[in-house]
């Protein structure tokens, strides 16, 4: 058994099906093809095959001068089979080079990627991980170790806002001005977002500086299915210090395609959006350095509560958490949050 190279469409289909045929369809929700697509433009995409010619595993390698010296992987999916597993295990070593490796990311950790070690009853959403039970065991299994562990979480949006009390006086105190992303600004937005993103994530270790370039290539397409209600920031004298960034949640439509999102698929998701406004998925939040402690994410987060509660959404879910960043879980538990996956990355050592 061993791991070729994806180098046909039919070989990029057979990459593309496999999870759908290994998962339950309402649990597992699949990268959008064009995601994957664009990463094949970066990536090695593999295969492993089957007597029969049947894809039973696939991962990807890469390497990136803002996670180095690591080798990368990621797109990681496999039947429970150790054969199956140390072929995939060992093309990203041979790729490697005597790098230790780290994943599954892609492309990178700030981006999507990781595998979930509990909750496996809960579905998946956009911008996170769900596997089965077995993904982690096969890891640790093969040499790997848990790395940045943490957790998704979720929040019944009823009644949420009032968890987030704030002095309203403290507003004109400090010139404090809370903005909202909108449709057609969002291209010159996105600059001061990337800004605070960076600044307020810089001293994580899993956090890698997101350019330009890649926060519009992640942010395609965001215009088309924003609620302008669940991106906010807030300017204290005019300078940017604190933002969330929240989306409708389209895990179902995905489900539903598999995956698939090209021209039909957006027009039918762009005609049916209203459907994807129970559920939202807030993809990162952050306070600037200097300005973290006094309570300005408080302020966001509760006009975030109230918008979803107005505009009737039924759950609020977080991509993950650090299990060492108490204050952002503690945002979640005081508005009766709880976790809902545990989540990490593994690594091993080089050879």
């Amino acid at each position: 058994m061993k791991a070729t190279p994806v180098r046909t469409r039919a070989d990029l289909r057979d990459f593309c099906e496999l999870p759908l045929r290994l998962h339950p369809r309402d649990l597992y929700v699949p990268l959008p093809a064009p995601v994957i697509a664009r990463h094949a433009r970066t990536a090695k995409l593999y295969v492993v095959r089957d007597s029969r010619g049947r894809v039973v595993g696939r991962t990807s390698t890469h390497r990136d001068e803002a996670f180095v010296p690591c080798q990368l992987f990621g797109h990681t999916e496999f039947i429970d089979d150790d054969a199956v597993f140390a072929t995939l295990v060992d093309v990203v070593t041979r790729d490697a080079g005597g790098r230790a490796l780290f994943g599954p990311v892609a492309l990178l950790p700030n981006q999507t990627g990781g595998v979930i070690t509990s909750g496996f009853e809960d579905r998946g959403f956009v911008d996170s991980a769900w596997n089965p039970a077995y993904y982690p065991s096969l890891y640790e299994r093969h040499g790997f170790t848990r790395r940045f562990q943490a957790d998704t979480w979720v929040v019944e949006v009823a009644g949420s806002a009032a968890a987030y009390t704030f002095d309203d006086s403290r507003i004109a105190a400090e010139r404090l001005v809370i903005r909202h992303g909108s449709r057609r600004g969002l291209r010159h937005q996105l600059p001061i977002l990337r800004e605070m993103l960076n600044a307020s994530f810089a001293r994580l270790g899993y956090y890698t500086e997101i350019s330009a370039g890649q926060l519009a290539e992640q942010t395609d397409g965001l215009a088309f299915l924003l609620d302008e209600g669940l991106l906010l920031w807030l300017e204290k004298a005019g300078r940017p210090v604190a933002f969330v960034v929240a989306v409708p949640d389209i895990s179902e439509f995905l489900m539903r395609t598999g995956g698939r999102l090209g021209p039909v698929e957006q027009l039918r998701l762009l005609a049916t959006r209203s459907r994807y406004r129970r559920d939202a998925v807030l993809v990162v939040k952050g306070t600037v350095p200097g300005a973290q402690g006094q309570g300005y994410m408080t302020l966001l987060s509760r006009e975030v509560h109230r918008h979803l509660e107005a505009s009737g959404y039924r759950t609020l879910r977080s991509t993950f958490v650090e299990r060492d960043n108490a204050a952002s879980a503690a945002s979640y538990r005081r508005a009766g949050g709880r976790p809902l996956h545990g989540y990490t990355f593994f690594e091993r050592g080089a050879a």
